[in-house]
């Protein structure tokens, strides 16, 4: 590649780091083209799968102002740029390994944080963005319904004590 050509791809990476909310780095050695496409149509729209020179995605990264990714650029690096749920990229690109071996993830950059391998694979382990909202609500749903439930529990019990009181005594009269 000449000069202008490698200017041209350190810019366009640079704003694909600027632009992802996370970025995962695999090694992508033994995959074949079908194999490729079938990871890039699994990871949606919102993310990119892209092949680049490692001295590049070094350049393009600090460039972008993400720090600590160059010890993890060796060997064929494919870049996965994700815009939005970055946990539901983690865990397609994790599947995705799990049945091709020749995928394998080397790391990643998410919320301001460089991940190792297992960084990286241990954000798949976490729960998605309508996981964990489903679950707040859930749960909110069942604190409130306690709440509730206490609030009539305490007059009807009164109530209750009341009308046992007065049917004691109108039996004692």
């Amino acid at each position: 590649m000449k000069r202008p050509e490698k200017e041209a791809v350190v810019a366009q990476l640079t704003e694909q780091f600027r632009n992802a909310d996370a970025v995962y780095l695999t090694e992508y050695r033994g995959l074949t083209v079908p194999q490729v496409s079938e990871l890039r149509e699994k990871l949606g729209r919102d993310t990119s799968y892209t092949v680049a020179k490692n001295t590049l995605a070094r350049i393009a990264a600090k460039e972008a102002g993400i720090e600590g990714l160059d010890d993890l650029l060796k060997g064929p690096t494919a870049i996965t740029f994700v815009k939005g749920d970055f946990i539901e990229a983690a865990k397609t690109l994790r599947d995705f390994a799990k049945t091709n071996k020749a995928l394998v993830i080397s790391g990643g950059y998410a919320d301001g944080t460089v991940y190792d391998a297992e960084g990286a694979k241990k954000l798949a382990d976490l729960m998605s963005r309508p996981q964990l909202l489903s679950k707040f609500a859930g749960d909110l749903k069942a604190t409130t319904a306690k709440a509730a439930y206490l609030f009539v529990a305490l007059p009807t019990k009164a109530v209750r004590t009341i009308d046992a009181l007065r049917e004691k005594q109108e039996k004692a009269a």
